[in-house]
């Protein structure tokens, strides 16, 4: 079997299709699966509870459909496992519980990272304590109780990149977990680099047009029996729907990540040269986000663009523009956000699927009114 990741992308999760006489992927939108054998029942649902993947009986505990895009999820970042959320931050938020639960209450942040993230790690909701460090500083901030290491590269909305590698090796057992979701498995497979647990706020480009809502954690089995049976307790489900719409985008996934690199790229370009700007900021990696400061009001950018979409979120066919310090992270504390590089001034673009043309012109004309 090919690894090419576009030729999996289309097929991962669909194997089994022929063999079944179809052609898309069946959407079942069952909540309860009707059996006669109450004995057989009672093994299945021991077995889940032992850490067993089980669909077929209740919806909390398991979907097919749902199933399908975890098991393609997974391939494509080099997992056995993945679990999948009813969003980004439903996964996290199992994420923190897991380490909880298993008695490690402690976790290691690097700034920045997305703003609810944040939030949830600064105040403590589930339970949990964080020390924010830097990168290099990541190994004398671990503790005996230290359940995870949370990082983004490239991090929202900053770009800021790190050495996944270098990271883990300093981390030793310590699990460490990398939100994903900018750079998506074409661009990195963390996994291949020592982490973990890698995240993915799948509303984002595994979905890729702005309409379906999920998150996803590809993991180890260990790992994937606690956030199932985390999800089951909990009810962060994601809904059938969901699972089909987000199995759907993965088939084009590598275009559209390719494509709309081309674009972040050239506007990076564009932008380091123009002159109400006055930094850029664009991964080595590449990607399609790019982030940049602006001289005048930030504000009257985002309200003179016109075919760009003012609105936050990313990885929509669409090209998306916002200002972070007014909408993603406006819950993070002014001097924790700045301290990350998150200035007034900053704003992040997720470019999607238009002519670079067109989008140029729109963002030059709403730059000279600023």
């Amino acid at each position: 079997m090919t690894s090419a990741l576009r030729t999996r992308a289309v097929h991962a999760g669909r194997d089994d299709l022929a063999d079944l006489g179809l052609h898309a992927a069946p959407l079942d939108f069952s909540t309860t699966y009707p059996a006669r054998d109450s004995a057989e029942e009672a093994r299945r649902i021991d077995e889940f509870a032992a850490g067993g993947n089980v669909t077929g009986i209740y919806g909390r505990i398991g979907n097919p459909t749902v199933e399908r895009f975890e098991q393609a999820l997974a391939e494509l970042e080099g997992f056995d496992h993945a679990v999948a959320f009813a969003s980004g931050m439903a996964a996290v938020s199992a994420c923190l519980l897991s380490a909880v639960s298993q008695g490690k209450r402690h976790i290691v942040g690097v700034r920045p990272l997305y703003g609810c993230t944040d939030h949830l790690l600064t105040t403590g909701l589930l339970g949990t304590e964080v020390t924010w460090t830097a990168p290099e500083d990541v190994a004398e901030a671990l503790r005996p109780d230290t359940g995870l290491v949370f990082v983004e590269t490239p991090a929202n909305p900053t770009l800021s990149e790190l050495d996944i590698a270098t990271l883990t090796e300093a981390c030793g057992d310590v699990p460490v977990l990398v939100d994903n979701t900018f750079a998506t498995p074409v661009l990195q497979r963390p996994g291949r680099l020592g982490a973990r647990m890698v995240l993915h706020s799948a509303t984002k480009f595994l979905g890729g047009h702005g309409d379906v809502m999920g998150g996803i954690v590809a993991c180890d089995a260990e790992e994937a029996a606690r956030l199932r049976s985390l999800r089951f307790a909990t009810g962060g489900v994601l809904h059938p729907l969901a699972g089909y719409l987000l199995l759907r985008g993965l088939s084009t996934l590598p275009l559209r990540v390719k494509a709309a690199s081309e674009t972040a790229a050239d506007l990076a370009s564009r932008l380091a040269s123009h002159p109400s700007v006055s930094a850029v900021h664009y991964p080595k990696l590449g990607g399609p986000l790019v982030a940049f400061e602006v001289t005048g009001d930030p504000h009257a950018v985002i309200g003179a663009v016109r075919l760009i979409t003012p609105a936050v979120s990313l990885g929509s066919v669409d090209t998306l523009i916002q200002h972070p310090a007014s909408l993603t992270h406006r819950i993070v504390a002014e001097d924790d956000r700045t301290g990350s590089g998150i200035t007034h001034g900053l704003l992040r673009l997720s470019a999607g699927l238009e002519d670079v043309e067109d989008l140029w012109l729109d963002l030059d004309q709403a730059l000279k009114g600023c």
